[in-house]
């Protein structure tokens, strides 16, 4: 049986936590933590369910990654992000620490790019690969050993996408993802494809010429405004594919078979959850390395956790019910 990577969209993860989970979470000292809270909730959601050999978390860095510098008003136009989500990332690194989770970041890449490279070093490498995140971006990397699972409700309910998911739910295959944001565009990027050609016609396009170049290649028998529009933005089509392109050999100092098998040291866990004030998820903590055989083996150990340490204090007002919800 080949071996499980977990490859994990930090800024995805992170996002996804701080608009779902209330911000008036936080310590009794004022210290907000609904952000960090979210993502320890789905890491041992993650753990439960996926039962990995090993995890890497990839994080974006800076604002000047090699597509800034292709395109300056790469990704302008988006709202920006509260002050209060950032101020809580240095402790969502905390608890990947806590969990000896790597993370890996480099303000050159997009983590996008991180993920794919490692996807296509562990698939080569033997290893069955899951990347979660919810960008599409990440849906070019899907094939026979890599498989894209999006997050619902928390990591409760995940949607697990392989090469034919992905066609099913973009209308083209993996490798054309890139030539569909080619034609089509993609806003949240500020990548304007090609004026007039939506969707329903990129797809169409697609799965008659296979790839952009094609398409140029037989512009001639494109019928209707189709072909105008196309002539018209030739060069905006090739150059939203070209920044659409994951890059899969970025620089990456990570040996993956070393973490084979790892885990951490639970009380690095029960420590940072004291800390946070995490009290239902310390208290789930404790239930699931009683339970779950993965989680005894992966969180080693003794406990430092009083034995009758279930209550829950001031600083996490959260539910067991309100665990899940995070979609």
């Amino acid at each position: 049986m080949s071996k499980k990577l977990l490859l994990l969209d930090g800024n995805h993860l992170m996002h996804r936590a701080f608009w779902a989970i209330q911000r008036s979470l936080s310590t009794s000292k004022g210290e907000q933590t609904n952000t960090v809270f979210g993502v320890a909730s789905m890491l041992l959601t993650m753990l439960q369910r996926e039962k990995p050999d090993a995890i890497v978390a990839c994080f974006d860095e800076g604002k000047e990654t090699h597509r800034h510098k292709l395109h300056d008003a790469y990704k302008a136009g988006r709202q920006e992000t509260p002050d209060d989500f950032y101020t809580q990332i240095p402790r969502v690194h905390q608890c990947f620490a806590a969990f000896s989770i790597p993370t890996v970041s480099n303000p050159e890449y997009e983590a996008d790019d991180l993920i794919g490279t490692l996807a296509l070093r562990g698939a080569k490498e033997g290893w069955e690969v899951i990347i979660v995140t919810g960008d599409r971006d990440l849906f070019q990397m899907a094939n026979h050993a890599i498989r894209i699972a999006i997050p619902h409700k928390g990591y409760a309910e995940p949607e697990y996408l392989d090469a034919n998911g992905v066609e099913g739910k973009l209308g083209v295959r993996p490798d054309q993802v890139p030539d569909y944001k080619g034609l089509v565009g993609d806003a949240s990027d500020n990548l304007k494809g090609v004026k007039g050609i939506g969707p329903k016609s990129g797809e169409a396009l697609l799965k008659k010429y296979g790839t952009l170049e094609s398409v140029y290649e037989h512009l001639e028998d494109i019928q209707g405004t189709s072909r105008s529009k196309l002539e018209s933005d030739r060069e905006s089509a090739f150059f939203c594919r070209d920044m659409a392109r994951l890059v899969t050999d970025a620089p990456i100092d990570l040996d993956l078979e070393p973490l084979a098998g790892k885990g951490t040291d639970l009380s690095s866990v029960e420590r940072f959850f004291m800390e946070m004030e995490f009290y239902t998820l310390r208290s789930r903590l404790k239930k699931l390395v009683q339970s779950n055989e993965f989680m005894r083996t992966y969180l080693s150990g003794e406990s430092i956790l009083p034995s009758a340490d279930d209550e829950q204090g001031v600083g996490d007002k959260m539910t067991v019910e309100q665990l899940p919800l995070l979609d």
